[in-house]
């Protein structure tokens, strides 16, 4: 059931945007879109939600076993799904289901201070996640045969982390791939830096960015790339979603610079997706606890939309759904 319509007004485009019945409370931070119709969402209270009509309805589960877990991401293909829960240590965990058969657990994180924080996949076969470092490295998970078994990279192919860096398990935005081997992925606290693979996750390179950083808080929280050279990095401070300041950046070179985008007013921001295509709508759509927002140019300005703000979002298959607190969700029609 449709709650209520608003609609969004731009220089040149008008977005209706739909806010959804979930039949849950539980606040959810991860989305995932297969299709049009095929809508995965994940959140506290090992909850999982599924509409394979296009958001009218939605099914809401929990896994076996999962108790109190927190999915903070998922990713759906055609006939399966995982789930990413994130926790201190054991908590940490990725669990796999396929079409007629149950849940499964797939991979535990044992090492009492592990933290996974993000998971992306660049095709069914080859998935990538993300964890807090361990003895002072990023931990990257990899697997190379559908999510079956996962393994552990070279952490002396990582570069150190900064003492308090790591990353934010917000939005399941930390992480992003395209093709068939680049990889990045975002930190904040410490630093505010982007790791960068060109060989799957193998091994790491890092660069320097502007965004705020310093306190707990602090940092990148989301990043997207639209080709292996054009990206965007979105955050800012989640304790002060209001404050403006150093929180969007952008990329040419494939994430080893970053130039501060300074729109005339920016927020606190935990998700950031590229609206790729030939109509109007063509952007950039971010979402924070406060705010809603979409830029046709860049980043060079910003149109805010939505008193109430997500954790986060997704564009795909041209479909753009968007998940936050309370069980919140979104359907966003350019």
């Amino acid at each position: 059931m449709r709650l209520g319509i608003f609609l969004l007004l731009t220089a040149s485009a008008l977005a209706q945007v739909e806010v959804l019945d979930s039949g849950t409370k539980e606040s959810l931070r991860g989305v995932s879109i297969f299709d049009q119709k095929t809508i995965w969402a994940s959140g506290t209270h090992d909850t999982y939600l599924v509409t394979t009509d296009g958001g009218k309805t939605w099914n809401v589960g929990k896994v076996p076993g999962a108790q109190d877990l927190d999915f903070r991401g998922v990713k759906a293909f055609h006939s399966e799904a995982f789930l990413l829960a994130s926790g201190p240590g054991d908590k940490s965990r990725i669990y796999h289901l396929r079409v007629g058969k149950q849940w499964e657990l797939r991979f535990t994180n044992h090492d009492a201070n592990g933290f996974f924080d993000c998971m992306a996949f660049f095709d069914r076969l080859h998935g990538i996640v993300v964890g807090d470092p361990v003895n002072g490295k990023f931990q990257i998970l990899l697997t190379a045969d559908g999510g079956r078994t996962w393994r552990y990279s070279d952490p002396q192919k990582m570069p150190p982390a900064i003492p308090g860096e790591g990353a934010f398990a917000a939005s399941n935005t930390c992480l992003a791939v395209n093709g068939t081997k680049a990889a990045w992925f975002a930190t904040g606290g410490g630093a505010a830096r982007v790791f960068i693979s060109n060989d799957a996750g193998e091994s790491w390179s890092v660069a320097d960015t502007p965004i705020v950083h310093g306190s707990p808080s602090q940092g990148i929280f989301s990043i997207a790339f639209k080709d292996s050279l054009d990206g965007v990095i979105a955050g800012g401070d989640y304790k002060n979603p209001d404050q403006g300041g150093s929180n969007l950046a952008a990329t040419d070179d494939g994430g080893k610079t970053w130039k501060l985008a300074t729109p005339p007013e920016t927020k606190f921001f935990s998700g950031i997706a590229y609206i790729l295509g030939g109509s109007d709508a063509a952007g950039l759509i971010s979402v924070g606890s406060s705010v809603t927002g979409f830029s046709k140019d860049g980043l060079h300005s910003w149109s805010f939309f939505l008193p109430a703000g997500f954790n986060s979002i997704e564009w795909k298959a041209g479909a753009i759904y968007a998940v936050g607190a309370d069980g919140k969700i979104a359907k966003i029609n350019p």
